[in-house]
């Protein structure tokens, strides 16, 4: 099936809305909740969502931002924008749901549905890792699990894909009933119930009988008895139901769980045979999370043996708890994620893992939306804190303080977070583990900023879900059935190697290409079993790129020779990829050579030609579109000429980032996409619709006060006529911050401002001019982002994004986020 359209006057349809529609044709493919994240204005609709703040506030920036399409409940802003699509609803979040429960409705296909307390994010992702070898799965971004989240999330799903993960979460009655219909859940997971939100219900029973309100039609139900005790095995969903358990008889039951160097064993009866699996975790939540997957894979059909050898090779899902270097060799694990005592548990399980220090240390908030009495719930946490052999608490918060005499160990109390920050000074700490653990309204990132360890490093960072979204984006552009092939050639222009090959590989594109062996060859090491081909082969090399199995490009009669001589007796259709030169002139075979080519390659069995491709030169640059057409045109000839000799049709690939843009008949059967998913494409205007993936970043080492006439740096360069002050960051150009940026070209942005570069860069460092600001040691700088874009780093010393990208040097260090 296709993908549905929505114009606009079709969403009005859908919604039963009164319109005042300038162009009802407008085809819609995002919706916006937010003005300040918006992609494609031309294809979006705004919905005025009235939550903390009422959206109808925020037209006029959505406005700004090229928007024309808006879901309003208040008549009176249709007047005020004349050339826009309004769409007046009674409620915009019901009418947001209506339109997810049609999106949904167009598709047929499984869906997993997963609510609980605690764990939905981890087990969503982890499904999605054991899962994506046998479907093409769509979930739930990030933790979009609310009345808003769940139906950004349902707007995802596309015609190919074939199995849905979507979680859901709620914080009162009658919440429920609008995500069920949203997402249909054919196969249930219930996880670990905790408190949270408990002051939204009466009771524990109640809030779980409104949770199982999302598998009242599933087909499976899968679950713990632990998690259901307050209910009857008749009240539970599901036509069927899967139980798994580690306390009690169940379709899965856990009978050992033994730590094994940083993994743990798990054995259990399932069927009546013993089976077993590893987990590549060993803390409480992880292993709860664990079991539950193992249940489910089991539950769909999965043999004991493929869901051990899966569950073996699950990777870590970075979760808001994180552990960091502290002041005074002390060890700082910091977790506002929830507040609830079932989260406070967790976190101390965590804590209890840290063996640095002799000692363990609790800054703990009052807990809130417990719907439980303080001293109960005071008289709780106290036991808990002695079994995890905890030996000092500090609390803060008025509540917690009044029950200072339930603790009997080493205690200190504060009536709020300004109190103990004010009394830091005066505090110990050394040599210990301390768990930051608050409710969100406590702004407990202010604690643990005093107790962390101020890292200097400069820093890449890389937004993981910010190239996925690029590579969406172009997935979106190319016809179907077109392949993928994803450049990451040049330590994938200087963002990391197995890192980003890892993420493409997950997200399932079709080949992988560096430009040497060697860059291969890590990637194999690295466990990427993707096709990758290499771009420069060169004859030496052959041998190992036979060995691990990579694709060479084959650009000469020569070079063709060489790596046929390399291949044993044994070697048959070996893939090879030849490259035509349609009129770039660096690497490929020239027209005159095709004849000779052919003869080779009817002759030989020993390679299988996986790809005829070629480059275009300047498909960014309309003035250069006749070069360009005679390119396709040129390439589209010399392809068939090898076709007819050859009992195959390789691949045929032409297009670049800027190709696939610009040029959908170049597209053929692959394209290549390389800058595009770093967030830069030429043939884009100021890269609309793609995403930042980079930052770079370094920090303040010292800030000087210079006299008139006081110069700076080597050679004198730095000239200060009137005096001033500046700061000395820690990137220079072994960096890769290159001594083009010197005197006055470069800048950088220091706590808002954006200041030049005065004198010469230094090999390790870099001096900036900030006269009237307010800088001190320690503050960050900012090379490159959203702001201050790598564009216009480039356009300063008259380069490209490439290079400044690909110039960033090993020794800085990269970090990668993804949510």
């Amino acid at each position: 099936m296709l993908n549905p359209i929505y114009t606009v006057a079709k969403i009005a349809e859908i919604l039963k809305a009164d319109t005042k529609m300038v162009d009802g044709e407008v085809i819609i493919q995002y919706l916006v909740i937010d003005s300040r994240s918006v992609l494609v204005p031309e294809h979006s609709v705004f919905f005025a969502l009235s939550s903390h703040r009422d959206g109808h506030e925020f037209i006029k920036d959505a406005y700004a931002k090229d928007i024309r399409n808006f879901v309003i409940t208040e008549a009176k802003y249709v007047n005020q924008y004349p050339d826009c699509n309004f769409l007046l609803v009674h409620d915009a979040l019901s009418a947001l749901q209506k339109l997810a429960v049609y999106h949904r409705e167009q598709f047929d296909l499984k869906t997993i549905g997963i609510t609980g307390s605690n764990g939905k994010t981890i087990v969503k992702e982890w499904l999605y890792q054991l899962l994506a070898a046998d479907f093409n799965i769509v979930k739930s971004p990030k933790s979009y699990n609310s009345q808003i989240g769940v139906p950004l999330s349902i707007w995802q799903l596309e015609a190919d894909h074939t199995l849905g993960i979507f979680e859901a979460g709620i914080s009162a009655v009658n919440e429920m009933q609008s995500l069920a219909e949203i997402i249909k859940p054919e196969v249930g997971i219930l996880t670990n119930i905790g408190e949270a939100h408990a002051e939204g219900f009466s009771s524990k029973k109640e809030k779980l009988t409104e949770k199982l309100k999302l598998f009242a039609a599933s087909e499976l139900f899968i679950y713990s008895p632990e998690y259901v005790s307050e209910i009857s095995i008749k009240e539970l969903p599901g036509k069927k139901q899967f139980s798994w358990s580690s306390k009690q008889a169940a379709d899965l039951q856990v009978v050992a769980v033994e730590p094994i160097e940083g993994n743990c064993y798990l054995r259990a009866i399932y069927q009546n045979r013993e089976i077993e699996c590893i987990l590549p975790f060993k803390d409480k939540a992880s292993i709860e999370n664990g079991m539950i997957c193992w249940a489910t894979l089991l539950a769909l059909g999965y043999t004991p043996e493929q869901a051990d050898l899966r569950l073996e090779k699950l990777s870590h899902v970075s979760m808001r708890l994180e552990l960091k270097n502290g002041i005074n060799q002390c060890s700082i694990i910091d977790d506002s994620y929830s507040a609830d005592i079932s989260s406070l548990a967790i976190a101390l399980d965590f804590l209890n893992q840290q063996n640095q220090h002799p000692k363990k240390t609790v800054i703990l908030s009052e807990l809130f939306e417990t719907g439980r009495d303080d001293f109960d719930l005071y008289t709780e946490i106290a036991e808990l804190l002695l079994q995890k052999k905890v030996n000092r608490l500090i609390g803060i918060g008025t509540h917690i303080s009044r029950f200072a005499g339930i603790f009997n160990f080493e205690t200190e109390f504060f009536d709020d977070t300004n109190a103990f920050i004010e009394a830091f000074p005066g505090l110990q700490f050394n040599h210990e583990t301390i768990l930051v653990k608050g409710a969100r309204r406590f702004e407990f990132g202010r604690i643990s900023k005093l107790l962390t360890q101020k890292i200097h490093d400069t820093v890449l960072e890389i937004d993981l879900n910010a190239m996925v979204g690029n590579l969406h984006f172009y997935r979106a552009k190319v016809k179907p059935g077109v392949k993928i092939m994803a450049m990451v050639k040049a330590f994938s222009y200087g963002s990391g190697s197995f890192e980003i090959a890892n993420l493409l590989q997950f997200h399932k594109v079709d080949y992988l290409a560096v430009a040497y062996a060697d860059e291969g060859i890590a990637l194999r090491k690295a466990g990427i079993t993707l096709p990758i081909m290499v771009m420069s082969p060169e004859e030496s090399a052959f041998e190992a790129i036979i060995k691990h199995h990579l694709e060479p490009e084959i650009y000469s009669i020569e070079i063709l020779n060489s790596f046929l001589n390399s291949l044993s007796d044994y070697d048959f259709d070996y893939p090879i990829h030849l490259k035509i030169d349609s009129g770039m002139h660096r690497l490929g075979f020239d027209e005159s050579e095709i004849d000779q080519l052919s003869m080779l390659l009817k002759d030989s069995e020993r390679v299988k030609v996986q790809s005829i491709f070629s480059h275009l030169a300047a498909s960014d640059a309309a003035e250069h579109d006749g070069f360009t057409q005679q390119q396709i045109t040129k390439f589209k000839t010399v392809a068939n000429q090898l076709i007819n000799v050859l009992d195959y049709k390789p691949l045929l690939h032409i297009s670049n980032t800027s190709g696939i843009s610009r040029w959908p008949e170049g597209q053929l059967d692959m394209v290549r996409l390389g800058i595009g998913l770093y967030g830069f494409d030429s043939a884009l205007a100021n890269n609309r619709g793609l995403q930042t993936v980079m930052v770079l970043k370094t920090t303040v080492t010292q800030v000087k006060t210079l006299q008139p006439g006081e110069t700076v740096g080597y050679s004198r360069k730095g000239i200060m006529p009137n005096g001033g002050k500046i700061a000395t960051v820690k990137i220079g150009y072994a960096d890769g911050y290159t001594r083009y940026f010197g005197n006055g070209v470069g800048k950088m942005l220091i706590n808002g401002n954006l200041v030049p570069v005065v004198g010469s860069v230094c090999m390790d460092m870099t001096m900036l001019d900030v006269t009237g600001i307010d800088v001190k040691p320690g503050d960050e700088a900012i090379v490159f982002n959203k702001e201050h874009t790598i564009m216009q780093l480039a356009k300063d010393i008259n380069t490209i994004p490439y290079e400044i990208l690909t110039n960033i040097s090993q020794r800085v260090k990269r970090v990668y986020f993804y949510e």
